[in-house]
């Protein structure tokens, strides 16, 4: 690998040293800190001068303040003449507010689009979009990865039988289809409503057969859990033997901790893409890292060979 340098905004410092480790580097050394007026300030700490550079920031509260010290970041390894300035977000800020689907509301995935670009980003890498559409806002490279392999493997070493994947929604049936084929077993989708910004979601009945089988669900986030354990309790209902679940990107705000520890759900894996405190980290939960993956993908772009072309994303 050549002319390369990794740097992490400081929620991501945990996730950017498993990349560098995995890669045998050095993380790149950058002074991160806040004014008494409140006013960020970042510092580059060595010559990034024609130097392939990749920033790492991951989602931690308070979000804004985030996505503020990545956009300094940006603009400080830019104006210290960078080659490329890649940005890897494991979870893409604002992903869920991709489209005006209600009147006088703003589209802030595009938004952001625009401020990583007028920052000087040429490069975004990020994982399981809500909407694969925002890789479309860009007019820069942006690649996507994902932790459906990692979810895969994960489950398949559990050695469950008579499986049958469950898709939370019709929306999310394209995505469970993948994971039933993958797993040469049935799938079922729950006939589900949502009123508008209402994070309740209410499920109706099962289309498919869950009596007596290993239910897995799949999605590509938990945030308060409302929709997953919806599911769950609907799976239940409908005698399902035992409810997994697994998702790329724990989000995991308010009730949502309550609700799983409370739900019928025997256990939820997702992945590190977003930092989840101690507090957290329940019984119920396992976390994957996906760190080497994104490392992965850092050396391929750094050494212009093909992303997709490794037999199996778990064997790193």
């Amino acid at each position: 690998m050549n002319n390369i340098k990794i740097f992490a905004c400081k929620s991501a410092e945990s996730f950017t040293k498993e990349i560098c480790d995995y890669l045998g580097l050095q993380m790149g050394k950058i002074n991160s800190m806040k004014f008494k007026n409140d006013n960020n300030f970042v510092q580059i700490l060595e010559t990034v001068r024609e130097q392939d550079v990749y920033i790492v920031q991951t989602t931690e509260p308070p979000v804004n303040e985030r996505i503020m010290e990545l956009l300094i970041t940006i603009d400080a390894v830019k104006r210290a003449s960078a080659k490329r300035i890649n940005v890897v977000l494991p979870y893409y800020m604002y992903s869920r507010s991709d489209k005006k689907d209600q009147p006088r509301v703003p589209v802030t995935a595009k938004l952001f689009q625009q401020l990583l670009e007028a920052a000087g980003a040429t490069r975004v890498i990020s994982c399981d979009l809500h909407n694969l559409a925002i890789q479309s806002y860009f007019n820069i490279n942006f690649d996507t990865v994902t932790a459906q392999y990692l979810l895969q493997s994960y489950f398949k070493k559990k050695n469950l039988k008579n499986m049958v994947i469950v898709a939370t929604d019709a929306g999310s049936s394209k995505k469970a289809y993948k994971y039933s084929k993958y797993f040469e077993c049935p799938m079922a989708i729950i006939d589900k409503r949502r009123d508008g910004n209402d994070d309740k979601a209410i499920g109706t009945t099962v289309i498919g057969d869950v009596k007596g089988k290993q239910a897995l669900i799949f999605d590509d986030e938990v945030d308060t859990a409302g929709s997953m354990i919806e599911t769950a309790r609907i799976l239940e209902e409908f005698g399902a033997k035992e409810i997994y679940a697994g998702c790329t990107h724990g989000v995991l705000s308010g009730p949502a901790i309550e609700r799983i520890e409370n739900s019928p759900i025997k256990e939820l894996v997702v992945t590190n893409t977003i930092p989840i405190p101690k507090q957290k980290q329940i019984d119920k939960i396992t976390i994957l890292s996906i760190a080497p993956l994104f490392a992965e993908t850092i050396k391929r772009i750094n050494e212009a060979t093909p992303l997709g072309d490794w037999k199996d994303h778990t064997e790193f």
